[in-house]
């Protein structure tokens, strides 16, 4: 019996008291998505229905949650600078990116386990993502399998590696990925050193149906056969999703492995940014794993800068971490982002309403960018420049 099935009644109990309108009067907790007046709206009502410990997976941070809360407050640093008398009765968010013509520079960026949040998982996430027109990406760790959430995604999916501790098996899951008709390889680097998620650990402590999935004796061999279907067939003992081996070789051998473009994503840093660009990466991601990697303290718009001046256009830079608002996304294609990726809110819309809270929150999201765009007096992503923001 799978995690999920255990704690359903539990589930089922939660979201009927969550939807209840005493309730929601009492707590303001949202009981439908078109309640919410902004996305984090959802965060409440996500956690109302969903089990602590699945909540506190997607909470934590590394420590003491450090890093989580700088990757919001970095945005508080700076400030938008609008210009007026300028014609915004049109504003286009469209760009190509890798090859792609997207419809907004929001992405759906890649989370694990989604099924932990909604029965439905990625494939609630993929029918609200073509909906909204937002660019998924999927992640190594999906709870579905990549075939079946690639049909049902309107456009093709981007995939995210985690390289494991096995050569042969990262080649499997590359043409796996390839044969979904993927474009664009996100490989992840910034978790193979472990972590220590505290907040995690915490909010775990009284879950007694972990042990469907989650067994210490047992270890990643339970967790990837059980709950990973990307590592369906795979022999599962001794293999680690995080490579602590893995060096700078590692992007050559995926170049020649895959005709994907390939993205590197976790720098957070301009040398590292540099280095993958020599090496022949065709893009990188500002991200530290949502404040999830090492408590550097140290949120990704600040290390946004560094990494664009490093890379200095030769191929396109994107962030994460911390996007709550419109606002937010102007201020991180202003210091050099062509686009911006979403983790956390989506999740939020997805564990309080499945495929309707995922929807929403990104629709919230893109209105919020084009009123920030109209006032801003940028009709256009090109538009978006340094001089439209300032720092504190």
């Amino acid at each position: 019996m799978s995690t999920f099935s255990r704690m359903y009644p539990r589930r089922q109990w939660l979201s009927w008291l969550a939807a209840s309108p005493l309730l929601q009067a009492q707590t303001g907790v949202i009981a439908k998505p078109e309640e919410a007046k902004n996305v984090l709206d959802f965060e409440a009502a996500m956690k109302a229905r969903v089990s602590a410990a699945h909540f506190g997976y997607m909470a934590t941070g590394v420590d003491d949650d450090l890093t989580l809360r700088a990757n919001r407050t970095a945005f508080e640093r700076y400030y938008l600078r609008p210009r007026r008398f300028v014609d915004v009765s049109k504003v286009e968010t469209t760009l190509t990116l890798f090859g792609q013509s997207l419809t907004s520079p929001i992405l759906i960026a890649p989370t694990g386990s989604q099924k932990a949040y909604h029965a439905e998982g990625e494939a609630a996430v993929a029918r609200a993502a073509s909906a909204t027109g937002h660019q998924m990406v999927l992640s190594t760790v999906t709870s579905t399998p990549i075939e079946a959430v690639a049909k049902l995604y309107a456009r093709p999916l981007w995939f995210q590696l985690y390289p494991t501790n096995r050569w042969d098996y990262t080649e499997r899951l590359v043409k796996r990925a390839e044969a979904a008709g993927c474009p664009v390889l996100v490989l992840t680097v910034d978790t193979q050193g472990g972590r220590n998620t505290e907040t995690e650990a915490r909010a775990a402590g009284d879950e007694k149906a972990c042990s469907a999935c989650h067994v210490p004796q047992a270890g990643v061999l339970r967790f990837l056969w059980r709950s990973k279907p990307m590592f369906a067939g795979f022999d599962a003992r001794g293999l680690s999703t995080h490579n602590t081996a893995q060096t700078w070789d590692v992007i050559g051998k995926l170049k020649r492995l895959t005709k994907m473009k390939l993205v590197v994503k976790g720098l957070e840093t301009g040398e590292d940014a540099a280095r993958c660009v020599e090496l022949g990466a065709d893009g990188v991601i500002v991200s530290n794993h949502g404040g999830r990697a090492l408590e550097t303290g140290r949120g990704t718009l600040d290390c946004l800068p560094e990494v664009v001046s490093a890379v200095g256009g030769r191929v396109p830079v994107l962030m994460d971490g911390g996007i709550r608002r419109g606002t937010d996304v102007v201020k991180a294609l202003a210091l050099g982002a062509r686009a911006v990726q979403v983790g956390r809110p989506y999740l939020w819309g997805l564990g309080a309403f499945g495929e309707a809270g995922v929807s929403m929150v990104m629709q919230i999201l893109q209105k919020e960018l084009l009123l920030a765009m109209r006032q801003a007096g940028a009709s256009k992503l090109e538009n978006i420049h340094a001089r439209l923001i300032g720092k504190h």
